[in-house]
């Protein structure tokens, strides 16, 4: 048997690799972590050629053999990786030869690097993506959970970050379901594209042997092999439309943070964030910071980088493969681990922080919030909003100027200060709580609304 040499592709050429260019060129050190799926996809390939004849069944034994006791080295850390080797796929089938002699070289009948890499990373996003989503579900049931807790509970709403109308919070932990819901539904597409297998594109123009791509795209759960083998081999949409769902998914990340960022300051005091999601100051001892929601809105910038780093990796490629496209695992492994890991630290810390539902209210019947109510009174009496609004506004000063609030005027004030058409039913109506309750229609932030939500949410998510 002839011993392999150190490169796959040596025959072309008189010269040694230099040493810098070796290391600079090879990616066993971050594309390692997909060999269970070039693992899963040689066995595939194999066993296709296979039933097509091009191996014999005792070949295809061995190579399947082979594999998986690979596999088994791999997980059991005894496997030697070489940067010789240059990346995952060589290394495995270097090993392949070592264990079973000449079957391993034929392993790699009928396709490239070029199209065996689309297909691990496609299977290995894959997979991803469906963690991704299973996390996503289980922070939108700790938000329900929230939610219903809290689905009277007072707060102030902002408009431009001042005071503008009560709301529950509740309905505020809901719209962040929503968003999150937004991004399942995100994540779902994007697999649907992905879910096509390049394999049989071979280098760019497929392969001469008789290969069975549909066998192999069914035996790997594609939905289908992709049409065209320049594309199948060049393309990297799938990746961008992850990680520009990823994006998005971090911008939620980054608002929600912020939000619990403001209501644990002793400004808000709303919230309180728990210890175990704090640390302190090495000068200050009475400092409490919410380290992990600053993480959180920081680490938006990590997958914000990726997503443009692999747009601009891809603008300028000519049909087909170029070393470029090399670049475009480290980004898109570096966004999965940082969703991944906000994920997992958002639906933990949730549930063990704090809410102060008395703040709450008090902050929320600051800043005239129940000025709204007020016109739409007026208007239900039939004064045009427009002048409505001017009366209110009015109302507003002279209790800017008398340090009071629109709850504290008596009737006499309300009519000689604003209008003569306000009458006694207005007394008690301007109260926050009033405030809420009135918003009863769908999507509106009373209580009964908000408890209907939730359980719609449930039934949404499968719950």
């Amino acid at each position: 048997m002839s011993q392999p040499t150190e490169k796959p592709w040596t025959g072309r050429f008189t010269e040694p690799t230099d040493a810098f260019v070796e290391a600079f060129t090879a990616s066993i050190d971050f594309d390692r972590r997909l060999y269970r799926h070039d693992i899963r996809g040689s066995i595939a390939h194999a066993t296709m050629l296979g039933r097509v004849g091009v191996l014999s069944a005792d070949e295809v034994a061995a190579i399947v053999e082979g594999l998986q006791g690979i596999e088994h080295e791999i997980e059991q850390g005894v496997f030697q990786f070489s940067i010789k080797l240059e990346d995952i796929h060589m290394n495995i089938e270097r090993r392949l030869t070592d264990r079973i002699g000449e079957a391993g070289k034929k392993l790699h009948t009928g396709r490239s690097r070029n199209d065996q890499v689309a297909t691990d990373v496609r299977l290995w996003l894959r997979d991803e993506i469906d963690t991704i989503c299973g996390q996503i579900r289980a922070l939108q049931r700790g938000i329900l959970n929230l939610a219903e807790q809290h689905a009277a509970t007072i707060m102030p709403g902002f408009t431009h970050l001042q005071v503008a109308q009560p709301i529950t919070f509740g309905h505020h932990l809901l719209a962040y379901f929503e968003m999150f819901d937004r991004d399942f539904g995100r994540m779902l597409d994007c697999r649907k594209r992905l879910n096509e297998m390049p394999l049989g594109s071979a280098a760019l123009a497929g392969t001469t042997f008789p290969i069975d791509r549909p066998f192999v795209a069914a035996q790997l759960g594609f939905d289908r092999p992709m049409a065209n083998s320049l594309d199948g081999v060049s393309d990297r949409d799938f990746a961008m439309e992850f990680l520009a769902a990823a994006a998005i998914v971090m911008v939620h990340f980054s608002r929600l943070s912020e939000e619990l960022i403001l209501w644990s300051t002793s400004s808000f005091g709303g919230l309180e964030m728990s210890d175990g999601f704090c640390t302190g100051s090495s000068i200050m001892p009475q400092k409490k910071n919410p380290d992990v929601p600053e993480l959180l809105r920081g680490k938006s910038g990590r997958v914000f980088g990726s997503l443009i780093g692999l747009l601009t990796l891809m603008k300028s490629l000519p049909l087909a493969y170029n070393k470029d496209m090399q670049e475009d695992k480290e980004g898109i492994f570096d966004a999965v681990d940082t969703v991944k890991g906000c994920l997992k630290v958002t639906i933990d810390m949730l549930p063990a922080m704090t809410v102060r539902p008395e703040v709450m209210r008090r902050l929320a019947a600051q800043g005239f919030s129940t000025a709204t109510d007020l016109a739409d009174y007026l208007v239900r009496k039939g004064m045009p909003f427009r002048e409505a609004h001017e009366v209110v506004g009015k109302l507003v000063r002279y209790c800017i100027e008398s340090n009071r609030d629109l709850p504290d005027l008596t009737l006499e004030e309300l009519q000689n200060q604003g209008s003569p058409i306000i009458e006694r039913d207005i007394l008690g109506g301007l109260t926050v709580e009033a405030s809420v309750a009135a918003r009863a229609h769908v999507g509106g932030t009373a209580p009964e609304r908000v408890r209907e939500a939730a359980a719609a949410g449930w039934r949404r998510i499968g719950a």
